[in-house]
């Protein structure tokens, strides 16, 4: 019996919904290429630290002498002018240790009149006996006698005029004491720190207690900060750096590196080394103790051809397309490295039938985000290959054949170290 025109009709249908699902499902999608423009512009290398603004000068106000504070006359933010007073402490003691000294003084003077007196004595004793023993009238003996007392008045008078100069010098330390219980502002500056309350004893037996301190010029601060060994090579004297502080995010401060300090600094096998960053402050808004994020321009390129640093990573996992290099000679560029013995920098430009073609590039500076090309058979507009798009559909979590996963997919923080 022949089958009906529906049966015949109902088969066709079927096979060609499974031909379509076959079609749709069993195939692989087409391979789908992320690219992106090779520009010229500018490429900034830029070194990052973090760093605490500080005063360009601060010093720190101190007792030579202990004592019980008994008055302040600077506080927080006070404006100091040099030589002026900034706390005094109790001076009774020592107004009494001068008067001690000076009575000191004045019975060493005492004794250094009758030392001279007995000297005078001595001497007219002596020049007696020896005009008498001239005479033949009296002995050897009491000559030698005479010349030894008179000698003896000699070195008692030289010993109470030591004691007087001692005296003196006794005297004249109890003055300076005396004078260091009022204790005045070495500079011109801003106070930023008081450390002391009156009625507070300070003990200045084996250091000097530091009672203020004073910012020298508040509108003229600098950033300490650290940066480590292996970006200190492009950072001199003189090159401008910017940074942000978090109270004022919004606003980028322009400074120039004052200084490259030589001292190592070690943390936990960390080297770094303090680079001194100057800005000018006059309206006051950067203040002591601020927490700076700086960036140092360490090289600049201006109207170069770029790549994005996605590029430059990028690379099918079983590549084998031959290179296309300026001298035309086709090398394969798999595995191939240069004198240095590094792999050659390569991007892949996506040509006219939609295939990844490398290109060997020389590269320069980076900034992270763009690596400066110095040379290629590329210019600027040309499509490089930054990924692959995932394909979508039932074969969506796969890629095509010969095509990995690699680093280069994961989203990266900055680009590999000497590009």
């Amino acid at each position: 019996m022949r089958p009906s025109k529906e049966i015949i009709a109902g088969a066709v249908l079927v096979a060609v919904l499974g031909a379509g699902w076959w079609w749709n499902g069993a195939q692989p999608p087409p391979i789908t290429y992320k690219t992106a423009k090779i520009e010229r512009g500018t490429v900034l290398q830029v070194v990052t630290a973090t760093g605490i603004i500080n005063p360009v000068v601060t010093v720190q106000v101190g007792s030579q002498v202990s004592g019980i504070i008994q008055a302040l006359f600077a506080d927080f933010n006070s404006v100091v002018k040099a030589g002026q007073i900034v706390a005094q402490l109790d001076p009774l003691p020592f107004r009494t240790r001068v008067t001690e000294m000076e009575a000191t003084l004045q019975n060493a003077r005492g004794s250094l009149a009758r030392a001279r007196a007995d000297l005078a004595l001595q001497q007219r004793t002596f020049d007696r006996a020896s005009t008498l023993f001239e005479q033949h009238l009296n002995a050897q003996q009491d000559v030698d006698n005479a010349r030894a007392a008179y000698e003896t008045a000699q070195a008692v008078l030289q010993i109470a005029e030591a004691q007087v100069k001692q005296a003196q010098a006794q005297v004249e330390t109890a003055k300076v004491n005396l004078a260091y219980t009022t204790i005045r502002a070495p500079v011109n500056g801003v106070v930023i720190s008081r450390n002391v309350d009156v009625g507070q004893t300070v003990a200045a037996s084996f250091q000097t207690p530091v009672l203020f301190t004073v910012a020298k010029d508040l509108t003229k601060m600098q950033v300490d900060t650290n940066v480590s060994e292996s970006d200190i090579g492009g950072i001199a004297d003189g090159k401008p750096a910017t940074f942000v502080v978090d109270a004022y995010p919004d606003q980028v401060f322009t400074g120039a590196i004052l200084q490259v300090r030589n001292a190592p600094i070690s943390v936990q096998n960390v080297v770094t080394y303090n680079v001194v960053v100057g800005v000018e402050n006059p309206d006051l808004r950067l203040r002591p103790g601020m927490t700076a994020n700086v960036s140092i321009v360490v090289a600049r390129r201006d109207d170069v051809l770029k790549a994005s640093n996605q590029a430059l990573r990028f690379k099918p996992a079983s590549a084998k397309t031959e290179a296309k290099t300026g001298d035309k000679t086709g090398e394969k560029t798999d595995g191939r490295k240069d004198s240095d013995g590094k792999p050659k920098p390569t991007i892949w430009l996506r040509s006219p039938q939609g295939e990844p073609t490398p290109v060997e590039v020389v590269t320069g500076i980076t900034d992270g985000v763009w690596s400066e090309l110095i040379a290629g058979d590329v210019k600027a507009g040309d499509d490089v290959i930054i990924g692959l798009e995932m394909p979508k559909g039932p074969h969506g979590g796969s890629l095509p054949p010969g095509f990995g996963s690699s680093p280069s997919q994961r989203p990266s923080t900055g680009a590999p170290r000497g590009l």
